[in-house]
């Protein structure tokens, strides 16, 4: 089992987190993936979000994943087969979890043999977990064991709401 390192966002924070950077350098592929599919079609109007999602499943691979909320904690479980600890970028957010990786390409030599066909190559996968309440982000773990990430993130704790009205 190996630990993943959690990019911890606080509110305060001044500096852009790294994942949201790679996040707009993903829309803008995006972007540009869904223009060339608007122009080989050529360039008729109607289908804008078509050549939009076509593009997103171009891209990213969305991968299964499951998210259970308990009392105190919200635990994640995604299956990310291929990716090794090293591929895996984490944010976390007061109200959301950031999952971004992505693998090397994959790559034949000539004493490999005559290569028929290959599958591999490389992949890139995001999600965004939605939290219905605040986390705590220092208190985020992620751990990748047999090909499943396992993220727990403790819920923020309530203040008090004993005050008296005065």
């Amino acid at each position: 089992m190996s630990n993943i390192a959690i990019e911890k966002i606080n509110e305060n924070g001044a500096k852009t987190p790294s994942l949201f950077t790679e996040m707009k350098k993903m829309g803008d592929r995006i972007r540009d993936r869904a223009f060339e599919l608007f122009q080989r079609r050529g360039r008729g109007d109607g289908f804008a979000l078509e050549d939009w999602l076509k593009a997103e499943k171009d891209l990213i691979w969305t991968p299964e994943s499951d998210l259970v909320e308990k009392e105190w904690k919200f635990e994640v479980k995604m299956a990310v087969p291929g990716f090794d600890a090293k591929d895996i970028h984490i944010a976390a957010t007061s109200g959301a979890l950031f999952v971004n990786a992505d693998t090397t390409s994959h790559k034949h030599e000539k004493e490999d043999g005559n290569v028929h066909f290959c599958e591999f190559g490389k992949r890139e996968l995001f999600r965004r977990f939605d939290l219905p309440e605040p986390i705590d982000v220092d208190k985020v773990t992620a751990k990748l064991d047999k090909g499943v990430l396992h993220l727990v993130a403790a819920k923020k704790e309530q203040a008090a709401e004993t005050q008296v009205a005065a």
